[in-house]
């Protein structure tokens, strides 16, 4: 590297880390010190490797940069700036109401293609992001990755490590910025490089130990990580938190605040800058490679039948592969027992493995969305629990997902509560703009299946381990929002979904020889739920029991709830409240009571 290279490169750090001094005291909040450590790292990534087309921030052979250490956004909105994208007015405008310059980045920003801050979720989606990159799309861009020290202590960071190891995603490059510094103090390993690179080389990874602050070693690193072949790359770089500014340089108790003399630091600095990098675009146009569309042919199942709703699941999605080029599947080592396996018979080459590692798995969609695939994530309910943070995550990112949850309920059976999906519902109920879906027969999950691809935000549909007959036709329409009436009577309302509106349909037999006549619902969209339909029943017969294989808390009996309170009418809720243990299906439910003879009971006693 000549002077002249050397001595720009010096300037434009210099320059990142004034103008993130300079957002911060603007907003008065903010995370100046973690963001001025990284200033050599990314300046010789701007000036030196990342590929991308200014004028195209959508261009699909752009190179991907993700902040995993989102919360060092004054320097991603700094980069931006010496882009041409973000002007010096808009970067000083960093944490205020209505900015797009978000206190973490967001994908409202450009070359942002998820939201980071919650750490430990940016290198998982990156490596989602290089998956698609070689197997889906078919194109030669790298994805860059911005660590910080402390979140290589979270879990989801050695899943990513160790799947991207496996899958050999020499595509893929991550720089851990080693400040030694945490929020609260100093980080386990503190500079020591060495025990970074021992672990990360455990897991495959091509592993370069520099000093951060010298744009030569950090030049050379960038460049064999985009020559590696066969493996990914970490380059692990010693750096100062707060470099730059004798104040904060180095020193616990600076993190997460501005500077306390901004003007000082800047004086420091050498003053503001205005540098533009004038960025290398890609090699090549990006023209991702796309599988073929079909004709949809649906299963179909006769009326009758005993079919699993896992199974119509595996086979509806099966068939919509055959449709959607676009639709991929990612498993959790479960395919046998959701059924997705029926999709990775059909489509090899779109089906992902991910073993037990649910935070990847969720992840790795979450970047696949981001490349315009739709991908269908599919585990036990239960286990969909360890990746909530990460499906959180997905719906502030403005995702697109399809998460689909087996062996949802006691209904399981012999394999206990720790196999049971009791929590799922509520939990994905509360997600910001979520559609919850719980088909009870063959043909409405094959139908809802399909119907979810086309949806947004973050869908959830859980399925059922047994079998239980099939009531609807072929034909049939599920709109979500809505419901299905399928006995009317005058005396009480059953509300039920899933495997308790089988339950209920028999206890309205049993209940009709009582001379007791009430109206079922199946209320397949548990969210949003039909809302009109469900008070128009509820004042009519004056009180309503809901039925679900779910604790009490969070669930169909709370969101019937919801929508009546405007028009209160009796409603007892009949949910699991005691924990299950081993038992059959049909002891399940009756221990758990909420079978057919527990709603005739329920029934009963709220008449008269």
């Amino acid at each position: 590297m000549d002077e002249l290279d050397y001595r720009f490169l010096c300037e434009l750090a210099a320059q990142l880390r004034a103008d993130s001094v300079r957002a911060a005291a603007a907003a008065g909040s903010g995370h100046p010190t973690s963001s001025m450590s990284a200033a050599e790292l990314m300046a010789v990534l701007l000036a030196r490797q990342l590929r991308v087309d200014v004028e195209n921030p959508a261009d699909p052979a752009n190179d991907h940069l993700v902040f995993s250490k989102g919360h060092a956004s004054p320097l991603l909105y700094a980069m931006l700036k010496a882009m041409g994208v973000v002007s010096d007015e808009e970067l000083l405008t960093f944490r205020r109401r209505g900015s797009r310059l978000e206190g973490h980045p967001t994908p409202d920003v450009p070359f942002v293609d998820v939201a980071t801050g919650s750490l430990g979720f940016g290198l998982p989606v990156g490596v989602g992001l290089a998956l698609a990159a070689r197997r889906l799309d078919r194109l030669p861009n790298h994805v860059w990755v911005l660590c910080g020290d402390s979140e290589l202590a979270e879990g989801s960071m050695w899943e990513a490590f160790e799947h991207a190891g496996h899958e050999g995603l020499n595509n893929l490059t991550v720089i851990v910025d080693v400040n030694r510094l945490g929020q609260r103090g100093p980080t386990r390993h503190g500079w020591d490089l060495a025990a970074y690179a021992a672990r990360l080389g455990a897991f495959g990874w091509h592993t370069i130990e520099i000093d951060g602050h010298d744009p030569g070693q950090i030049s050379y690193a960038l460049a064999d990580a985009r020559a590696t072949r066969r493996r990914p790359t970490a380059i692990i770089a010693r750096t100062c938190k707060g470099r730059g500014v004798s104040a904060v340089e180095d020193r616990e108790g600076k993190h997460g605040k501005p500077l306390a003399d901004a003007e000082q630091a800047l004086d420091e600095l050498g003053g503001p800058r205005s540098l533009t990098v004038p960025m290398t675009p890609p090699d090549s146009q990006g023209v991702p490679y796309r599988y073929a569309d079909g004709p949809l042919v649906l299963p179909k199942y006769e009326l009758g039948e005993e079919v699993a709703t896992r199974t119509a699941f595996g086979e509806a999605l099966a068939a919509l592969g055959t449709a959607r080029g676009d639709v991929v599947a990612l498993d959790g080592e479960v395919a046998d027992s959701t059924k997705l396996e029926t999709f990775a018979e059909a489509h090899p080459e779109r089906f992902f493995e991910f073993y037990i590692a649910e935070q990847q798995m969720v992840a790795a969609a979450t970047g696949m969305q981001a490349r315009g695939w739709t991908p269908y994530v599919a585990t036990f309910a239960a286990f969909l629990t360890r990746a909530y943070d990460f499906v959180r995550m997905a719906a502030v990112s403005r995702a697109g997902l399809c998460l689909v949850g087996s062996h949802g309920g006691v209904s399981i059976g012999e394999d206990g509560p720790s196999q049971m999906g009791l929590e799922d519902l509520a939990a994905f109920r509360a997600v910001h703009g979520s559609t919850v879906l719980y088909p009870c027969d063959a043909n409405q999950t094959a139908r809802l299946v399909a119907d979810m691809a086309g949806m947004e935000g973050i869908r959830y549909l859980r399925t059922t381990r047994g079998e239980t007959p099939v009531i609807y036709g072929p034909d049939e329409e599920f709109p979500v929002g809505g419901c299905k009436v399928l006995r009317t009577g005058g005396q009480a309302t059953i509300v039920a979904a899933g495997v308790t509106v089988h339950e209920a349909l028999a206890a309205a037999d049993l209940l009709a020889g009582d001379g007791v006549s009430v109206t079922v619902i199946d209320a397949y969209s548990v969210k949003p739920l039909d809302s009109p339909e469900l008070v128009a029943m509820a004042t009519a017969t004056g009180r309503v029991v809901t039925v679900e294989d779910h604790w009490p808390e969070g669930g169909l009996g709370d969101a019937v709830l919801s929508a009546l309170a405007e028009n209160p009418v009796p409603v007892r809720k009949l949910a699991v409240a005691r924990m299950p243990g081993s038992a059959g299906s049909a002891e399940q439910l009756r221990d758990a009571g909420i079978d057919r003879t527990a709603i005739r009971e329920a029934v009963l006693a709220m008449l008269p």
